[in-house]
């Protein structure tokens, strides 16, 4: 009897009769029917997120070989069992994607959805983008429209702000497998973001159908694992449950809206698009009469529909108040709201929002009239007991006695005339107290204390313990403020609660504010404010370095500062990103040389990405020599017991070979540094094969060096397996450690790059492609069963895809990935695309198409016997 079983055994007979036992995972491997029992329960212990999490985690378990070397999880029948009851736990819940992701993580959901697409046979190794969902069985294509759904809810989902979990003593150990586990999630959010244009294409497709759609159910799950049955029934067209195309169709508007809502952060037109995909949603809401397979929040939809409605200028009729531009008749209006309070809170902050519009964009006038909206919205959420705005906040730091008496006629006119209830009255009295604490000014204070709401909601001995302690704090500061230049001596203000600074803290990307911030946190309690918001993050190779540092501020300021300086970046705000970067560096020069060197390399990382983001928008402007030498400098630093990402020393690789910096890496680049890093390596064999480009013979040594190491890293190892565990993109990864790059970091690396060569190995599948250059290569492998045939593949379509997105015309790329398409059996995709390669060398088919476009292959191939 295992251990386990024993101790099940042992509590049985115990004499606590009290809770029933949590019933095991292997106990549904034993009895087929426990499963549906189980799941019947009013309240199933464990719960069924649960089930599917230990289920994916027996099933991924590594094995041990009698070698003691660790092996890819077996795929044997335990594992594929395991796999199956996930996936009945899921059809159980009906594939409700809004209670998954509340309960699995993100790389657990992707591993179960991935194992969804398999069982229900969508083609491996093709993009959902290029499969017509109109062919597939009903169950396949549902699987597909799943898996696209919840690639952009994920999106979307990872962009919102999260207040991390705060762990406690005994989790701290676990440290390494949270990181692990936050790295796995960062690589499958950078292949949905890469893939998210395809998602949306998939999905767009899936509104043109118009039929009612079909998913697995545990029945349908069932009957594949019979073989005998499972190519019939499963395939029929009515196999699995029905959802209605209104139902799906609305569910898809919504989450198409929601992700287009995101991109018009930084793509202004995206909003017109989430303000149609909201139309058809609320449309189709309405005329459902079951509503089981929608899974959205009205409210939520209500906000985004209002949002996007003021972002894109369509406002109601009843919105005539701005358009008139009568700006005291929308105070007026906000102010008599506060009373019936009528108007949602989000058209509220709608209305703000686009009047702080028409501020940036140069309207003059407003912004007082912003101010005191502001102030309307703030006094709004005080009643309701809500946490105080930022901008309200920001609004006090330097007010007037002008504002100051609006804000107390805006409090007096918001509570009920008649009779106030206790509630508002409680409200409104916090509000007045909090206003005191947040002015610095003693006779501003004494202006909020003297007015006669102040006197009525608050008892006299409330009012004068506030008032003396306003009166201490305001000699406290004039005693201790003075003015320093410095950064790191800014001196802190008076403090609000710690909730309202927490969010001050995550919003704010000043670096004296964020300080000043943090003074007041410390001031109030001692914990590791660094853990505010879980987006904030660094390099795993910085973490120790900085959770070394001994001074828990100092601590959380150079955490706060890089990770924002890092996220400033990953989004293109550079400007931000330098002043947040130069605060850091200027905090860690005091004590650390180490930090010092760390930021300097960030720094380097910061204005390599800034310049080529430039290139990539147009700019024909060559680096300076000063940012080309402090690249030279990085690549050849060596400094004992630096923690380094490999990320900078890739991207200043790229840098180099974009840039053309050949002569350095062919001649300048120390030997040490080729053999030491895989980067370099790769950058000098590229460098020296394009540099030798003009002579095939002369250019035939490094092209076939560069061949052999891009054939290494294609090549399969013999210890791995076809696995399903870890899959970010559509396909099964067979990665190899043979090569000097894993290849899906070669493919990475290469799409940093601007300037492409594509190659193929000369063998089976591409004698049947065409491409620049290939006279270069070897003309044949001497150990193809050695070459992952489909990886190549798969690699070589990738990076020509690639190609065309930085030279859509160049038409020998476009025939390239017309024969991959066509020799992988996508005729129509092959059709398309020779058709832009003969359009683009003929002035659109003005001209005659040349013989060496259209060459007896091509034509051959265009034959309507395959298409």
């Amino acid at each position: 009897m295992s251990a386990e079983a024993a101790d099940r055994v042992a509590a049985v007979g115990s004499s606590r009769p009290s809770t029933p036992l949590q019933t095991s995972w292997f106990e549904f491997l034993l009895d087929g029917s426990l499963l549906e029992k189980h799941l019947q329960k009013s309240n199933p212990d464990p719960l069924p997120v649960q089930l599917i999490i230990q289920f994916l985690e027996q099933a991924s378990k590594p094995s041990v070989n009698e070698q003691n070397q660790v092996q890819p999880p077996a795929d044997n029948r335990r594992n594929r069992t395991l796999k199956l009851l996930a996936l009945k736990v899921a059809a159980h819940m009906k594939w409700d994607l809004e209670v998954l992701e509340k309960g699995l993580t993100i790389p657990v959901l992707n591993m179960l959805l991935n194992e969804l697409l398999c069982v229900s046979k969508v083609p491996p190794g093709v993009k959902h983008v290029d499969l017509d969902l109109s062919t597939l069985p009903p169950t396949t294509a549902m699987a597909v429209i799943i898996y696209n759904r919840w690639a952009i809810r994920t999106i979307v989902l990872s962009s919102f702000p999260e207040k991390q979990t705060k762990p406690g003593p005994h989790q701290m150990n676990m440290l390494s497998i949270v990181q692990q586990e936050k790295e796995m999630t960062e690589n499958i959010l950078t292949v949905l973001k890469e893939q998210a244009a395809d998602s949306i294409s998939v999905l767009e497709g899936a509104l043109r159908l118009k039929k009612d759609f079909y998913v697995h159910t545990m029945r349908t799950l069932d009957l594949l694992a019979a073989d005998a049955a499972a190519n019939g029934e499963t395939e029929s067209s009515t196999a699995g449950l029905r959802i209605s195309t209104d139902e799906l169709h609305c569910q898809v508007h919504y989450d198409l809206g929601c992700i287009f809502f995101q991109q018009g952060c930084t793509d202004q037109p995206a909003f017109e698009k989430a303000r149609e995909h909201f139309r058809q949603t609320k449309e189709l809401f309405k005329k459902l009469d079951s509503t089981v397979h929608v899974h959205l929040d009205e409210k939520r939809l209500a906000g985004y529909w209002n949002a996007c409605k003021a972002l894109t200028g369509d406002c109601d009729p009843s919105d005539s108040l701005i358009r008139a531009h009568n700006h005291q008749a929308v105070i007026e209006s906000f102010i008599k709201d506060n009373v019936t309070r009528s108007l949602p809170n989000h058209f509220r902050r709608s209305v703000l929002r686009e009047f702080m519009y028409k501020v940036q964009q140069g309207e003059a006038g407003l912004d007082e009239v912003c101010h005191k909206l502001c102030v309307c919205n703030a006094i709004r959420d005080a009643l309701e007991g809500d946490v105080l705005s930022v901008r309200f906040q920001q609004l006090l730091l330097k007010p007037s006695k002008r504002m100051v008496d609006f804000i107390l006629e805006v409090c007096t006119r918001s509570l009920e005339k008649d009779r106030p209830s206790e509630t508002s009255r409680r409200n409104m009295a916090n509000f007045m107290k909090t206003l005191c604490e947040s002015l610095e000014d003693l006779s501003l204070v004494f202006v909020v204390s003297s007015h006669k709401l102040f006197m009525e909601l608050l008892r006299e001995e409330e009012r004068k313990v506030l008032v003396e302690q306003m009166r201490k704090r305001s000699a406290t500061i004039n005693l201790s403020a003075k003015p320093l230049p410095s950064f790191y001596d800014i001196p802190a203000s008076a403090s609000v609660n710690i909730g309202q600074l927490e969010q001050q803290l995550i919003l704010s990307l000043e670096p004296r504010r964020i300080r000043q911030i943090l003074i007041e946190l410390h001031g109030m309690a001692e914990r590791p404010f660094w853990r505010v918001n879980s987006k904030w993050e660094v390099p795993p190779d910085y973490i120790n370095v900085i959770l070394s540092i001994k001074d828990n501020l100092t601590k959380d300021l150079v955490y706060i500062l890089m990770a924002k300086g890092l996220h400033c970046i990953s989004i293109k705000d550079f400007a931000h990103a330098r002043q947040l970067f130069s605060a850091c560096l200027e905090l860690v020069t005091e004590f650390s040389p180490k930090l010092r060197q760390v930021m300097l390399n960030e720094m380097l990382l910061l204005e390599v990405r800034a310049h080529e983001t430039m290139a990539a928008e147009g700019s024909k402007e060559r680096p300076p020599p000063d940012l080309v030498s402090r690249v030279r400098g990085y690549l050849e630093m060596r400094i004992h017991d630096l923690p380094l990402r490999q990320v900078v020393g890739e991207e200043c690789v790229a840098f180099m070979l974009n840039w053309r910096e050949n002569d350095y890496l062919t001649l300048q680049v120390p030997p040490s540094l080729v053999m030491n890093n895989p980067y370099i390596k790769l950058g000098q064999l590229l460098a020296s094969t394009c540099k030798e480009l003009p002579g095939p013979k002369e250019s035939r040594r490094t092209a076939k060096e560069l061949w052999d190491v891009v054939v290494q890293i294609c090549s399969m190892s013999i210890q791995h397996k076809r696995n399903s565990e870890g899959r970010v993109g559509l396909i099964k990864q067979r990665e190899s450690s043979m090569g000097i790059l894993h290849r899906s970091k070669f493919i990475t690396f290469i799409k940093k790059l601007r300037v492409i060569c594509v190659f193929f190995p000369q063998d089976d599948i591409v004698n049947e492609v065409t491409a620049e250059h290939l006279s270069i290569w070897p003309s044949s492998l001497p150990n193809i069963q050695a070459v992952d045939v489909e990886a190549v593949a798969v690699t070589v379509k990738e990076l020509v895809s690639y190609a065309l997105t930085l030279n859509p015309n160049n038409q020998s790329w476009l025939i390239t990935q017309a024969d991959i398409y066509f020799v992988t059996n996508q005729y129509s995709a092959a059709l398309n695309l020779y058709l832009q390669a003969g359009a683009v060398c003929s002035d659109f088919f003005t001209k005659a198409v040349p013989p060496d476009v259209y060459t007896d292959q091509v034509n051959y191939y265009s034959h309507p016997q395959f298409m």
